[in-house]
């Protein structure tokens, strides 16, 4: 296991001096010109109708990761509509798609779709609303990148929610070719208009189950080797490990089997634990402190555990491209809403998402929108599900289609901004992959 001393200490010293937000300024840079801005939301008004209705359609019909075959088959509808392919089971995955034009020779931008629900809320992360800003903003652009000679994609990635469909997209190379990405998340409330500065923390699973012996609890518990006292000691030891973690750490688990019968000693159990940090050397250290503690309940109990660490691809913390996401804020001011300056970098934990994993391998965006109704409504919570078929949810979708197109666009469109977002990704760190 590595030593946390000094990463941890590392992490002690930056935290005395934390990062300032990016200065909130309009951006610098031409892009591709107001002419083409108008073009661009005047084609989104047209298309309202549809990205309306495939809104409502996925959201009475939400099907959950890896399983959205007929939402991708509606996509696939609307954008035959217009004239475009759909190549659908791309990367692999049965319900990945990627549409382009362009014939990959200039620059190339892609917008990203997510369309998955969630079980027994449906649409409560609101990503039918997603589909629709991705549809929006791809369609509308498309007769703009070809007159620019450029490469443009609408590429849809499955499984958002604990499936990793991104990660899985780029081992198979479908980031490879593609230079910037974008996507817009939907946010519950009128306070939240657009935040380009945010960062979320990074995620891996690790799943355990213990194994020990049978035995009758009351006559001879004494031949028993108890696998959920393991459990629970592994539960106990990660909730002890919490007092010695870092502000931008999390660990939540649950046991997911805990015997049959309480006369059984149990003879298996298991849990299932999601370790987050707010960086990736962060995140490999709690990981290996977790699997320690899981380790040291199957000593305790005489049990022998199974630990499978990542049984879904990490997720990596995201890290939003400030020049490109200029280009989108402007792009929403100029539907009159509000950008409010971003937020100071995190110093807590939480919640994750697969585009961080795209954000680290390409320079890329991922704002959000508000979609009106009560500040109190959240995700991941059915009402806000309902949230995404009302009135002001689709003013949203249109307002953040223009503005995802327009940035799309200007990033085609401007060779100076093109080398800006690309300076400042490299600044970063540059391109990386995972590897476990």
């Amino acid at each position: 296991m590595t030593d946390p001393y000094d990463i941890y200490a590392d992490y002690q010293r930056r935290s005395q001096t934390p990062p300032q937000p990016p200065e909130h300024r309009a951006s610098a840079f031409a892009g591709a010109g107001s002419a083409a801005h108008e073009r661009l939301a005047a084609a989104v008004d047209d298309l309202r109708p549809e990205l309306e209705t495939l809104a409502r359609t996925l959201y009475a019909s939400p099907e959950i990761g890896f399983a959205e075959h007929a939402s991708v088959g509606l996509i696939s509808d609307v954008l035959a509509a217009h004239g475009i392919e759909t190549e659908v089971g791309v990367y692999g995955l049965d319900t990945a798609f990627r549409a382009s034009v362009g014939d990959g020779t200039g620059p190339h931008f892609a917008v990203i779709a997510e369309y998955d629900a969630l079980p027994g809320v449906g649409h409560a992360c609101g990503h039918n609303i997603i589909a629709g800003v991705a549809v929006g903003a791809f369609l509308s652009a498309v007769p703009i990148a070809r007159e620019l000679g450029a490469t443009l994609s609408l590429i849809g990635t499955p499984a958002e929610e604990n499936g990793g469909g991104k990660e899985y997209i780029l081992r198979a190379g479908g980031f490879d070719d593609v230079d910037a990405a974008g996507m817009v998340h939907p946010a519950a409330g009128s306070r939240v208009s657009a935040i380009w500065g945010e960062r979320t923390t990074g995620v891996r699973r690790v799943a355990v189950t213990y194994r020990g012996r049978a035995a009758h609890a009351a006559g001879t518990p004494w031949l028993g080797l108890n696998a959920l006292d393991a459990a629970v000691t592994a539960y106990q030891s990660v909730a002890q490990l919490r007092q010695h973690i870092l502000p931008i750490d999390r660990v939540h688990g649950i046991i997911t089997d805990g015997g049959a019968a309480p006369n059984v000693v149990p003879e298996q159990a298991s849990a299932l634990f999601y370790v987050r940090s707010g960086e990736i050397d962060t995140l490999r250290v709690l990981t290996d402190r977790v699997v320690a503690a899981l380790e040291g309940a199957a000593l305790a109990t005489g049990t022998t555990a199974e630990i499978e660490v990542d049984p879904v691809p990490p997720y990596l913390p995201l890290e939003p491209n400030v020049e490109l996401g200029r280009r989108w804020a402007d792009a929403l001011a100029a539907r009159g809403r509000q950008t409010p300056a971003p937020p100071p970098v995190p110093t807590q934990g939480g919640p994750s998402t697969d585009m961080g994993n795209v954000t680290q391998f390409i320079p890329s965006i991922h704002p959000s929108i508000g979609l009106g109704g009560p500040d109190d409504v959240f995700p991941h919570n059915a009402a806000f599900a309902d949230l995404t078929v009302q009135p002001p949810a689709f003013d949203a979708l249109a307002d953040a289609a223009v503005a995802l197109g327009s940035a799309a666009i200007d990033y085609l469109a401007d060779a100076e901004l093109r080398a800006a977002v690309q300076h400042e990704f490299e600044a970063r760190g540059g391109r990386y992959r995972w590897e476990a």
